[in-house]
């Protein structure tokens, strides 16, 4: 999880390569109209996310039934957001939150080619942004590090949880 540009899909797919699970990368799963909304740099509201969330969550606690591990890719920016994906997961979910400052995010969004998001989204980005701070199984990693390293954290967090 974290703010366009933090490397959530780099990172969700060494991570899941790594873990040895399935990567899902959260904004293939965007509705057509969010998609149009942020290339049109109109930052989305909380009903425009409801709709993509629950599909995540369905996607993700399909996956637990299952009893397979999963790895998404969501930028999961508030609180109530992250809560509603735990509980599609039956409380099964961990979080690996993608820290940085908006300087290096605004770096590599403007050299990703062919993305939605824009640049000019960045700042309601960190609006809507609330930190993880005190909430439960959440791991997190400075993206100012090379990606080995962003990887290595990651695993080694996700392993000292407490719940798995």
């Amino acid at each position: 999880m974290g703010v366009s540009g933090s490397g959530k899909t780099s990172v969700g797919e060494r991570l899941a390569e790594a873990v040895g699970c399935r990567f899902l990368e959260g904004d293939s799963l965007h509705p057509a109209a969010n998609i149009e909304k942020m290339s049109a740099g109109i930052p989305l509201t909380d009903e425009d996310r409801w709709p993509w969330l629950d599909i995540i969550g369905g996607r993700i606690g399909e996956s637990v039934d299952r009893g397979e591990g999963i790895i998404v890719s969501c930028s999961a920016l508030k609180k109530i957001y992250r809560e509603r994906l735990r509980t599609a997961a039956g409380g099964r979910l961990a979080f690996v939150f993608l820290e940085g400052s908006r300087e290096v995010f605004e770096k590599r969004l403007k050299v990703r080619p062919g993305h939605f998001m824009p640049a000019s989204l960045l700042d309601s980005q960190f609006a809507a942004l609330e930190p993880p701070t005190g909430e439960p199984d959440v791991v997190v990693v400075d993206v100012d590090l090379p990606l080995t390293a962003i990887i290595e954290k990651a695993v080694a967090g996700l392993r000292d949880l407490p719940t798995r």
